[in-house]
């Protein structure tokens, strides 16, 4: 009889284990030493603020460029739509959310216009790894192709 409990105990607890999206609510500050930045030009935000709610992940990027503070408000629904967020000029960056099947990577695709015209896609990869928040970025645009790894630790 005990033997049934146990294994009665151990299904409930794994089966809610299983399938639970990674929580990436907090203040992150960004780790230059573990990350993989690109040496002339990096996509990475010095700080980030998210809050991460059931359907709806929310992102404050603090960002230094060429010495002057920006910060940039996004919102993603995490149901696979289309959403759109202002960009850089009063552009308009439309993307889309989705989770890994295991629900432990959110897989974000922006679609940023450019001054020339062109349009380039950014594919953000947010996962948690030994606690740290990791962003695996790619960019690809008619000027080529960029890759980034961006490492965040809980401030």
């Amino acid at each position: 009889m005990k033997k049934i409990i146990y294994l009665l105990a151990f299904i409930v607890i794994s089966s809610t284990a299983i399938g639970q999206k990674t929580d990436f609510s907090g203040n992150w500050k960004l780790n230059k030493e573990k990350s993989e930045l690109g040496e002339q030009f990096s996509m990475a935000p010095g700080a980030i603020e998210i809050t991460h709610e059931i359907n709806l992940l929310s992102e404050t990027r603090h960002s230094n460029i060429q010495g002057d503070e920006y910060t940039f408000k996004n919102k993603y629904t995490l149901d696979g739509k289309e959403c759109e967020n202002k960009g850089w000029m009063e552009s308009v960056i439309k993307s889309t959310a989705n989770w890994s099947d295991d629900k432990k990577e959110l897989h974000i695709v922006s679609k940023i216009p450019m001054q020339d015209g062109a349009e380039m896609t950014v594919t953000s990869n947010y996962s948690i790894k030994e606690k740290n928040m990791v962003i695996k970025t790619t960019a690809s645009s008619s000027y080529g192709d960029f890759s980034e790894v961006q490492v965040y630790e809980k401030d």
